[in-house]
C-alpha cells in the first residue's frame, strides 16, 4: 500500500511539473500580431512610408537615405519592450532600391533620428559589399549622434551560412542585460549566432522592424511574417 501511495504521489508531482513547464513555455514564447505595432517614419527628410497588413503578414514600404552615419532615415514598425527579450521574424522579400537597401530587427532608445541603437539587418541579395560577402550585417550606434559602426561576417569562415534565401530568411535579436545577440536562420529551427555585442542601453527600448531604401528618391518594399517574442 505504501509503495502504491508513493507511486501515485510521484506521478502527481511529475504531472504538476509538466503542466508548469508547458504553461511557462506558452507564456514566454508566442507569436505576436503585427496589429500591436506602431509605425513611424524616422528622419526629417524621409519620404513617408507605410505598413499594411496582408493576410496576417506586414508589408512595409519605406524611403530614406540610409541607417548609417550620425542620422537615420527609415520606416519603423515597433513595440516598446522592457527588460530582456528574444524576438524573431521571417523576412519574405526585400526589393532593391539600392545595393545597400536594408531590412531587419532594431532596438533603439528613442524615435530620434540620431538615437543609440542596435540593428541586425539583411540586404536584398548576397552580392559582395564593403567587408561583407553575405546577405546580412550587425550595425550599431554606441551613443546619441555618434557615427554608426558595423560587425561584418568573417570572410575566412562565414562561407554561405549568412546568405539570404527569400522567402526562407529569418532574423532574431536577443537581449540579456547589456548583451545583444543576433541570429540568422533559413528554416526558423536551426539558428546560427552572428554576433554577441555588449552595449549599455536603457531598460525600456523601442523594438521592431526597420526598413530603409538607402535611396532618398525611391522606395523599397519588404514583407514580414511569423514574428515571435519571448519575454
Amino acid at each position: 500500500m505504501a509503495s502504491k501511495t508513493k507511486l501515485v504521489l510521484f506521478i502527481s508531482i511529475l504531472s504538476a511539473f509538466s503542466f508548469a513547464w508547458k504553461s511557462d513555455t506558452g507564456n514566454d514564447d508566442k507569436t505576436i500580431s503585427f496589429r500591436t505595432f506602431k509605425n513611424a517614419d524616422i528622419g526629417v527628410r524621409t519620404k513617408p512610408g507605410s505598413a499594411t497588413l496582408i493576410n496576417d503578414e506586414l508589408e512595409i514600404v519605406a524611403g530614406g537615405a540610409d541607417i548609417w552615419g550620425k542620422h537615420d532615415e527609415f520606416h519603423f514598425s515597433y513595440l516598446k519592450l522592457k527588460g530582456d527579450f528574444d524576438i524573431s521574424v521571417q523576412i519574405k522579400n526585400l526589393s532593391a532600391a539600392n545595393k545597400y537597401t536594408k531590412a531587419g530587427l532594431m532596438a533603439r532608445t528613442s524615435l530620434s533620428d540620431s538615437s543609440q541603437h542596435v540593428f541586425f539587418q539583411v540586404f536584398p541579395d548576397n552580392s559582395p559589399r564593403n567587408k561583407n560577402n553575405g546577405g546580412c550585417e550587425f550595425q550599431y550606434r554606441s551613443e546619441i549622434a555618434a557615427e554608426m559602426k558595423a560587425i561584418y561576417p568573417d570572410l575566412k569562415t562565414a562561407g554561405n551560412q549568412f546568405d539570404v534565401t527569400f522567402p526562407n530568411t529569418w532574423v532574431r535579436l536577443k537581449r540579456e542585460g547589456d548583451v545583444f545577440e543576433s541570429f540568422f536562420s533559413n528554416d526558423a529551427k536551426n539558428w546560427k549566432l552572428y554576433t554577441s555585442f555588449t552595449i549599455n542601453m536603457p531598460r525600456e527600448l523601442f523594438v521592431g522592424l526597420a526598413v530603409t531604401a538607402h535611396n532618398p528618391d525611391d522606395f523599397t518594399k519588404s514583407r514580414f511574417a511569423v514574428i515571435r517574442l519571448k519575454k
